[in-house]
């Protein structure tokens, strides 16, 4: 018998103790006001064993995983994974020129300072999809340590305070997530262009990301050939059970080839089949880099 076993154990037999003890009290109730109790000794006999048997049933119908493990340890390459954060940015459509500009001149001193332990991985405008967002992601060494120590920097830094105010004046609304990213991926390093960018995104269905990230891990195998693989990540907060595929291409003309060319490798047709099912929703964006991007 296991540790489990031995804890569900425990906790029928104190359940049945205090069952016990219940019917002894109410017996001795109605046996000091005089009141008599006719039961029916086989039936009572059976209910009982019936009762026993359901609640042990109950225990142990269902197998539960020992595993102390959170499916993100199981994703990602350590347990001090890089953590991510991607912003979304709707820019009033008359500021988009002045809030490029902005962002060109704030980001870059802070991805260049070693003071603050992140790194700009990417930032672009929208080109396809969401019309006048900007997209920035950044990442963060040390997980969520080194994110919060970014935050308190940059809360007395006022240069980039002043960004902040000046920005608010720009935007329509922004949301942002917090990301870790699958172990089968390459990490995102600087690369040299002019590329476009595809950020596909994937709402998946609760509970189906182990699943996905296992076939995901044989067919990123398919999709390294043009080296157009840039990253791979998962929410950790934010919307859950949210993917993002990262991917680059010379221009539209070199994305249709490439994906075309990923239905002639034996088994891509199997993970489209069996991955389409764990997806709620699907977005794809094409993207552009500012000037300021690592990623051009």
């Amino acid at each position: 018998m296991n540790t489990l076993q031995r804890d569900q154990w425990k906790m029928a037999t104190r359940v049945l103790q205090r069952f016990g003890n219940g019917l002894n009290q109410a017996k001795n109730m109605a046996q000091s006001t005089g009141q008599t109790v006719v039961l029916s000794r086989g039936l009572s006999a059976s209910n009982h064993r019936n009762r026993e048997d359901s609640w042990f049933k109950s225990l142990f119908v269902r197998k539960v995983d020992p595993r102390k493990d959170a499916h993100s340890h199981l994703l990602t390459k350590n347990e001090e994974s890089n953590l991510y954060k991607i912003q979304f940015h709707n820019v009033k459509p008359e500021c988009l020129d002045a809030y490029n500009q902005l962002c060109e001149e704030t980001l870059p001193s802070i991805h260049n300072d070693k003071y603050y332990p992140c790194e700009l991985v990417g930032t672009w405008n929208t080109w396809y999809g969401e019309q006048d967002q900007a997209v920035h992601m950044w990442r963060y060494r040390g997980g969520y340590p080194a994110l919060t120590e970014v935050m308190s920097k940059l809360r007395q830094n006022k240069e980039f305070m002043k960004y902040r105010e000046e920005r608010g004046k720009m935007l329509l609304s922004r949301r942002n997530q917090l990301l870790l990213e699958f172990s089968f991926w390459n990490e995102p390093i600087p690369r040299k262009g002019p590329n476009i960018y595809e950020l596909r995104s994937y709402q998946l269905r609760p509970g189906t990301m182990i699943e996905w990230g296992n076939y995901w891990a044989r067919a990123i195998g398919y999709r390294q050939h043009n080296s157009e693989a840039v990253g791979g990540f998962f929410s950790q907060i934010g919307n859950l059970y949210m993917v993002h595929h990262l991917w680059a291409y010379k221009d539209l003309e070199a994305r249709e080839a490439t994906r075309n060319a990923a239905w002639q490798h034996e088994g891509w047709d199997e993970v489209v089949y069996y991955t389409v099912p764990l997806i709620q929703h699907m977005d794809s964006r094409i993207m552009i880099p500012m000037k300021a991007s690592p990623l051009q």
